[in-house]
């Protein structure tokens, strides 16, 4: 028997309570999403269904996702007691309580206690501290659930004797499983109505819900509860009822279709076309629609790195900088290192020189094997036999770091594949990688390149532009 969650199971209540609370999954079957941690034959699940929790658990992740459900299923399927805290209203005064009871459950039943503590970040180190001995010597195994990282929120003793499992937000099929749930359990959730949720209000509720299952639940409770029936007595949930029940307007984006993949390439290019207004409102359209900022925190590492690169490599800095805070922070807090990234990359001097290494992959498909040059070869198995890294100079031995020699293969020497750009720091770059380019030619004694990969005749006079600085010509 447990004390956890028992007012949920009381009859009055099972009727009174919210609708995320009624339909809180009594078991493994009835839980949504969390595959990676709960799927089938993962160690987590196989503890629960065996009753053999085998350490203390800190379940970490946002709201909605799932911690405190998971807690009471495990309550329904342990033979332990199970006992409840608080940390947000209970403290040392209480833990010692519990732990007394615990000792004593051990020694009159040969009982073992599980102790879940929601919102475990909350307790101070004292507070912590207080609960470490106890968990150490097994009198309680304690399942904690946090929204914060309990890598810097949890103590590292507590931390070294727990396991962590980490709850996303659900995905959209997972959410939609819910909300079906609800729908058609007469017993504790709405199938006592006669309802008709047109797919484009019922995929409103589930975009805007954002991965949280307690906040679509909520929504549909109020959207069927707080409109009336029809003539026919069905509840018609439009999208203007939709819209209000979970404070969002519908925006035209369809996640998996044409608006989706067009909003985030108007965003790309807004960026790429260094207009911070555009960027910004197409960015705001997409988090109002449900988005996850994942995705497009994903975009933009691709942006600074594709069209913003070496012309100011702190973009790159940036963004990847943003998607940890974000990690970190979550919503909606976490809206301002987006914003910041987005602005900056925006803002940022471009070049799209990274695109230089297709030129290369080009040669490399059309040229087939070539030779690695012996002084650029391994010398430490054949330098004595074959001579491999014989001439080779090494460029720090030089005042100036660098020492012109030959790195290409000889079929190739005098391609040119990278050119900088005028913009930003490469600008620089290009003044330093010209010199470093004449002293190699004067070196080698290398004249025009007569070679280049095969390339459309815009693109080939596009780089004989390029090239002009370096006296390289093509040839078809």
């Amino acid at each position: 028997m447990t004390d956890l969650f028992d007012h949920a199971m009381n009859k009055s209540l099972a009727t009174e309570a919210p609708l995320a609370a009624r339909m809180r999954p009594r078991n493994l079957d009835e839980y949504a999403g969390q595959e990676e941690i709960l799927g089938e034959g993962k160690l987590l699940r196989r503890a629960i269904e065996a009753d053999r929790l085998f350490s203390s658990i800190l379940l970490w992740g946002p709201p909605g996702t799932g911690k405190t459900t998971l807690a009471m299923v495990i309550a329904n399927q342990t033979e332990s007691y199970f006992v409840t805290l608080s940390a947000v209203l209970d403290g040392k005064a209480k833990l010692r309580e519990v732990v007394a009871e615990a000792i004593e459950r051990r020694k009159l039943y040969n009982k073992q206690t599980i102790l879940f503590v929601d919102e475990v970040h909350r307790w101070n180190k004292a507070q912590q501290d207080a609960l470490l001995p106890h968990v150490e010597n097994g009198t309680v195994t304690l399942i904690g659930a946090t929204t914060e990282n309990p890598y810097f929120e949890v103590n590292s003793a507590l931390l070294s004797r727990s396991r962590i499992f980490q709850l996303q937000h659900l995905e959209p099929e997972d959410v939609r499983k819910v909300l079906d749930a609800a729908l058609t359990d007469k017993e504790r959730g709405l199938g006592q109505y006669q309802v008709n949720i047109p797919q484009e209000s019922y995929d409103h509720l589930i975009n805007v819900a954002g991965g949280d299952a307690r906040n679509a639940l909520n929504a549909l409770e109020l959207a069927v509860e707080s409109t009336p029936a029809d003539k026919d007595g069905v509840i018609q949930v439009t999208i203007d009822v939709a819209q209000e029940s979970i404070q969002r307007r519908a925006v035209l984006y369809d996640k998996d279709g044409d608006s989706h993949y067009d909003t985030i390439s108007a965003f790309i290019k807004s960026v790429r076309g260094s207009d911070p207004d555009a960027s910004l409102y197409w960015l705001a359209k997409m988090l109002y629609a449900g988005e996850d900022p994942r995705f497009i925190l994903r975009r933009l590492i691709i942006l600074a790195s594709e069209d913003i690169g070496l012309a100011d490599p702190n973009g790159l800095v940036v963004v990847n900088a943003a998607a940890q805070a974000f990690d970190y922070i979550g919503l909606p807090e976490g809206i301002f290192p987006i914003v910041n990234a987005v602005l900056y990359l925006a803002t940022a001097p471009k070049s799209n020189t990274t695109t230089s290494y297709f030129k290369a992959f080009k040669l490399i498909e059309d040229e087939g094997k070539v030779t690695v040059p012996d002084h650029l070869k391994d010398g430490n198995r054949d330098a004595y036999a074959l001579g491999h890294g014989k001439g080779y100079q090494y460029p720090h031995d030089a005042p100036d770091h660098y020492l012109p020699q030959q790195y290409l293969p000889k079929e190739v020497l005098g391609t040119y594949f990278y050119t900088p750009s005028n913009q930003g720091y490469e600008l620089q770059i290009g003044e330093r990688l010209e010199m470093w380019r004449e002293a190699q030619r004067k070196a080698l004694g290398i004249k025009d390149s007569d070679y280049l990969p095969d390339m459309t005749e815009e693109e080939i006079t596009n780089l004989k532009q390029k090239h002009k600085s370096t006296g390289a010509k093509s040839k078809r």
